[in-house]
């Protein structure tokens, strides 16, 4: 377990690849605007899923950019989540702080993360857009480059619990596979 130095533990993980996935994101020219066809694979990834939240998310040192944004009302605006979000006050925009959601955990561990109920993980339970967003379920899976730099994430949530299963396992990491690919192609100039 990590602590801060006033002896708190901290839940998110201490990410040492951060500096290095920054100059890569920023040499593919990605994680600093919302892009269409990032918009349009999020829609996807939530049709797949029949999930109301997806995101294709990249990160960096200090936050999360949501370059990929699905909400239930199809608006990829990114100033509210939706209904869900508003209700409680909350400003979830295409940025969130790099403490909140489940992502860093993902670009960390660099495996796929299934939570069919996030109030069921003590160390999850307590991350700020459970409260927040009202966010119960979240299924994730890394996007590692060609270089084996993990960029970010793609990922669905719920504000209920789902029982993602294998089955959701296994399409999260295949569509994020497919979004890797995409993006060397977009390096390789071919789109």
């Amino acid at each position: 377990m990590t602590y801060d130095p006033t002896g708190h533990l901290l839940l998110t993980p201490v990410d040492r690849d951060a500096p290095i996935r920054v100059r890569r994101l920023r040499q593919l020219g990605l994680g600093e605007r919302a892009e269409p066809a990032f918009d349009d694979f999020a829609h996807r990834l939530a049709e797949v899923t029949r999930a109301p939240y997806s995101m294709v998310n990249f990160i960096d040192e200090n936050q999360q950019f949501f370059a990929g944004l699905h909400t239930p009302s199809g608006s990829h605006s990114g100033e509210q989540l939706d209904a869900a979000a508003a209700a409680t006050g909350a400003d979830v925009s295409r940025f969130m702080a790099r403490d909140h959601g489940y992502c860093p955990h993902v670009v960390v561990r660099r495996k796929a993360l299934v939570l069919e109920d996030v109030c069921d993980y003590p160390r999850f339970a307590g991350n700020p857009v459970v409260d927040e967003i009202g966010i119960r379920s979240y299924l994730g899976a890394p996007l590692i480059d060609r270089t084996g730099i993990a960029l970010g994430t793609i990922c669905v949530v719920d504000t209920e619990p789902r029982p993602w299963g294998r089955a959701g396992l296994e399409t999260i990491k295949s569509l994020a596979a497919e979004l890797v690919e995409q993006i060397h192609r977009r390096e390789d100039g071919g789109i």
